[in-house]
């Protein structure tokens, strides 16, 4: 095992293999057509990427833009109604096509006007055939956009959770982040979301901001666990090159600050035990989900095995064979650059950047997503997918995790699954088990 891997915050890893590995694809670009026609669609996962944020947060590293010049939010729209048509197009009749989950992030989706989120839910219904009302639906917002108008469009077209982007509730913390913000502009904003009844509320948190305490990390907490949210996320910061964090040297983290990595894990552990003890359970490192909360409604699609359409220059779509997106960039000129070209897009028929993924890879990446959840996996399950055993498969790894104390000795019979110490080191454990190959992208690829 790496030195790396022995400290606790390496990567944030929400998908496999990792956006940096994706490049232009070679030769012809293959048809969404073919790509899609042996693939199962009767539980498909639908999401729609919005990439305009009012302010951009010093962390911040997605895909998104500050403010949309020039009526630029409905030319957005219409490229993203050209690729649904494309999309649904590719998708064929010649077998079901059915959403079981969708979601819609950013960026801030409730950038957008209330009509603009109409038709936002009219591309997913009418062009992709997503009955929202019938199925989960996530929209993530913001303080400043969380309006009434908006919401209640929300509510109206069926979501049933609502992401909230708070941080800190602790205003020097929140300026600290390049996110400023009053407090009661958030307590306002929250006021509203549980206003429209949507059954889900979630708050991010954010832990290891400059000049954050155990004391101020509780003062956030607590002030979240106010409005008894259904779930809560809690976030370490990472500094990344090109956000505004990353170009504030002052401001900035060291690849080597062990302290700081220390610091962020007290922290995380105090956040962790202080929800345990207060009525959440927890589902993976970050996300803690209050245990009487009602279930979200029938959710069958498995995030291993089942694929994704991704619509909007931001999104990524999944088949089992092809992970395949856009360009993606953090500069914001580039990613001005690549919206430019998005809205100008006419053809939406190809795939143009992705990777393939193999049977090695799809092992791996099955492997990363159940093993990085709390409930662990079923060793039973990877080997009727796989005919091979994730012991047998993963020998070193695995034994280098259990070395550690990361696995957890207690699990009942068959099943794979992170000790609580484990579970604290997921971003140091988890990019263990990026395959050569992609770890040779992704230290190839130069951001921009």
């Amino acid at each position: 095992m790496t030195d790396d891997a022995l400290r606790p915050y390496r990567a944030y890893v929400y998908a496999y293999p990792h956006k940096t590995s994706y490049r232009p694809l070679p030769g012809p670009k293959p048809p969404l057509a073919a790509l899609w026609a042996d693939e199962p669609k009767d539980a498909l996962s639908l999401y729609a990427h919005i990439p305009f944020c009012e302010v951009r947060c010093g962390f911040c590293n997605l895909f998104t833009r500050i403010g949309a010049p020039d009526e630029l939010t409905a030319r957005y729209l219409d490229a993203l109604d050209r690729q649904a048509t494309a999309v649904r197009e590719a998708l064929g009749d010649g077998s079901p096509v059915r959403f079981a989950t969708a979601a819609f992030g950013g960026g801030t989706p409730t950038f957008l006007t209330a009509a603009e989120l109409e038709r936002l839910c009219d591309i997913a219904e009418k062009r992709m055939g997503a009955d929202l009302r019938a199925i989960p639906l996530s929209v993530e917002t913001s303080p400043a956009t969380a309006t009434a108008d908006r919401l209640a469009v929300l509510a109206e077209r069926g979501a049933t959770r609502l992401s909230i982007g708070v941080q800190s509730f602790v205003e020097a913390e929140a300026r600290a982040a390049v996110r400023p913000q009053r407090r009661a502009d958030v307590e306002a904003a929250l006021g509203r979301i549980r206003d429209t009844g949507v059954p889900v509320l979630n708050i991010d948190l954010i832990y290891g901001i400059d000049g954050q305490t155990e004391r101020s990390w509780r003062a956030s907490l607590d002030a979240a666990l106010a409005w008894e949210p259904e779930e809560l996320y809690l976030y370490p910061l990472y500094v990344r090159p090109l956000t505004g964090l990353g170009r504030l040297s002052a401001a900035g983290r060291g690849a080597a600050d062990l302290e700081w990595d220390a610091h962020r894990l007290r922290l995380y552990r105090y956040g962790r035990d202080h929800l345990l003890a207060r009525g959440y359970a927890q589902v993976s490192m970050r996300m803690f989900r209050r245990v009487d909360a009602a279930p979200l409604g029938p959710d069958d699609h498995a995030c291993q095995t089942d694929g994704m359409i991704g619509l909007g220059c931001g999104a990524r779509s999944y088949t089992s064979e092809l992970h395949y997106s856009f360009d993606y960039a953090v500069d914001m000129r580039e990613i001005r650059s690549i919206i430019d070209v998005y809205t100008g897009t006419a053809d939406f028929s190809r795939a143009e950047v992705g990777r393939r993924v193999d049977a090695g890879e799809a092992r791996r990446r099955h492997l990363l997503q159940s093993l990085l959840q709390a409930a662990g996996m079923p060793v039973a399950g990877y080997e009727e997918r796989f005919g091979s055993s994730p012991f047998a498969d993963f020998p070193g790894e695995l034994a280098r995790f259990e070395a550690r104390g990361w696995l957890d000795a207690g699990a009942p019979e068959g099943l794979l699954r992170l000790s609580p110490e484990g579970l604290a080191h997921s971003d140091g454990l988890g990019p263990e088990l990026f395959s050569p190959a992609v770890r040779a992208a992704m230290a190839a690829y130069e951001p921009k």
